[in-house]
């Protein structure tokens, strides 16, 4: 954790100090919805940020970008720049990670569900219930949305990047399955951590800037199932 946070927060600090010492005329700094407070909130707005405790597994992580983005702000203030932030969901698309043991949820089911098509396997075993639900957003959108801002947008407030759209992690399994083309069972191991049990971002900032998404999950999850049959060294990583 004093690794992660360490190095996390030096790298910001330099590349946004370095940018200000440059005379970088516009900045923008990306960090994650886990700057949120363990119980912020449903959805969760940007404003909610520091009203309480962080969630305690990620909080290394969590000071790291609120540190990024702070300091944006504070060098808008006493410098006059302009230095923005941006707080995505959770991601997925092309490039993503399928590692077995290090990837994110969406990755992780991508390959899982594809080597049990593949090995004819009859049964697939998930962790927890079910229940929990997440928000997910491709990350062309995320590009999207970034490149707009740097056109249309100045504060020191963050901006939330999401859909404003959330699914359980049954119901997401049950889509990549299809996409997938599984058609075997799906078993769910209880004796498993659920894990956080909502995690959705309030985007109606974005949405009155004039910006919203535009690719729905299962268009999302096809695009970057093609992706990993194309490149297979991508279940290398």
């Amino acid at each position: 954790l004093a690794d992660f946070m360490y190095e996390n927060m030096t790298l910001e600090m330099n590349v946004i100090h370095s940018a200000w010492k440059n005379g970088c005329r516009k900045l923008q700094f990306l960090g994650s919805s886990c700057i949120y407070p363990r119980m912020a909130p449903q959805p969760m707005p940007e404003s909610c940020l520091l009203t309480s405790e962080l969630e305690k597994t990620n909080e290394a992580y969590a000071l790291a970008k609120i540190s990024g983005l702070k300091y944006c702000e504070y060098l808008n203030k006493q410098y006059g720049t302009d230095y923005i932030s941006v707080m995505p969901t959770n991601l997925y698309g092309p490039n993503d990670n399928y590692h077995p043991e290090h990837s994110h949820v969406l990755p992780a089911l991508i390959r899982r569900f594809h080597e049990a098509k593949v090995a004819g396997l009859k049964e697939v075993t998930c962790w927890g219930d079910g229940s929990p639900m997440r928000e997910f957003l491709y990350v062309d959108d995320l590009a999207n949305l970034c490149v707009f801002l740097m056109n249309n947008y100045s504060g020191d407030e963050t901006v939330n990047a999401g859909t404003g759209k959330e699914i359980s992690i049954k119901g997401l399994t049950e889509l990549v399955a299809k996409v997938i083309g599984y058609e075997g069972a799906i078993l769910w191991d209880t004796t498993r951590p659920n894990g956080t049990p909502r995690k959705l971002l309030d985007v109606s900032k974005a949405k009155a800037l004039g910006w919203t998404y535009r690719t729905e999950l299962e268009d999302g999850i096809r695009l970057a199932y093609e992706d990993f049959l194309n490149n297979p060294m991508r279940a290398e990583r």
